[in-house]
């Protein structure tokens, strides 16, 4: 199968990654210059732009920033769609929107799929990272050797937009657990305790989570850098926000989040790394809650393995 693939930024680029790593025949494209650069010299080839990667190639992936910026992409490539052709969308993106520009993917003869990841940059860059997958049954098991390359765990959601909903819900979830870390770690620090102690008191306990024991340590080093955003963040909760109003359900911990994102973003910009939302703490108290021992980024130290799908119980 020849893929293109669209995007190669920080997620982008290590999914992608990981196909060319593993023999797949990958043409790319990026509107920066040195990232095709760098894919054509790991083994992809040029793909020349949206429409020449839909014309050439027979499964096409985008990840990009925005729902704007895949719909710009999808406008050059929905003339050449035919049957046939598969378009995966790996961004995180509303569903709304998805389901709309899945519908005229379908309606040329194609087959659209959502698949965004969970799990972090740095299980991209491994190929453990997973996979939720929103299409019908028969595209899901072609595209499924693509998807076990690049990610861990599978994961068929049902029709497409599920994924994409499972993804910011999945996003929201990961964003209260950071703001509560920043939150549980300052109060750490203010009561006196010391916050290696303190991390490893939380790791163990039921206080634990996924975000506690990768973002909190690069918290705790002070570089804070998991290439993930504050406008990132913002657009996630608000991409979650909308799927609630749509289904009509009042939420009271989303829009503080959402507050507390855009006070974040007016204060410090909006490229300024997330898990650094614990500045706004650190500024009111006049506490530094950084320890030593702690590691700059997050790593991945499980080797690469092929993926499986994840069978849901029933």
């Amino acid at each position: 199968m020849k893929i293109g693939f669209i995007g190669l930024g920080n997620v982008g680029g290590k999914l992608s990654g990981s196909l060319i790593r593993n023999g797949h025949d990958v043409w790319v494209h990026d509107l920066n210059a040195e990232f095709v650069a760098e894919k054509v010299a790991a083994g992809a080839h040029d793909g020349h732009g949206p429409a020449r990667l839909m014309q050439d190639c027979d499964a096409v992936i985008t990840c990009l920033p925005s729902p704007a910026a895949s719909a710009a992409v999808m406008a050059e490539m929905l003339p050449h769609v035919g049957p046939g052709k598969i378009w995966m969308e790996m961004s995180t993106t509303d569903e709304a929107e998805v389901k709309r520009i899945g519908a005229q993917v379908i309606e040329a003869g194609g087959a659209a799929v959502d698949c965004p990841v969970s799990g972090g940059c740095h299980r991209a860059d491994t190929g453990n990272i997973s996979i939720f997958a929103g299409c019908d049954r028969a595209t899901f098991e072609r595209i499924l050797p693509l998807l076990t390359t690049m990610g861990r765990r599978v994961l068929h959601t049902g029709d497409l937009g599920s994924a994409s909903i499972l993804k910011v819900i999945t996003n929201y979830l990961a964003t209260a657990n950071l703001v509560s870390c920043a939150e549980a770690l300052t109060v750490a620090k203010g009561a006196g305790m010391d916050l290696g102690v303190a991390y490893e008191a939380i790791a163990i306990s039921s206080g634990t989570s996924f975000v506690h024991e990768t973002e909190s340590q690069v918290i705790l080093n002070g570089s804070r850098d998991i290439s993930f955003t504050m406008d990132l963040v913002a657009k996630d909760i608000g991409l979650f926000q909308s799927v609630a109003d749509r289904a009509g359900v009042p939420l009271q911990l989303n829009p503080l989040l959402i507050d507390i994102f855009n006070d974040g973003i007016a204060r410090f910009g909006p490229r300024e790394l997330s898990p650094n939302i614990i500045k706004r703490l650190e500024e009111v108290t006049g506490l530094d809650v950084t320890a030593p021992g702690f590691p700059a980024e997050m790593t991945d130290d499980e080797p690469e393995e092929k993926g499986a799908e994840v069978i849901v119980r029933r």
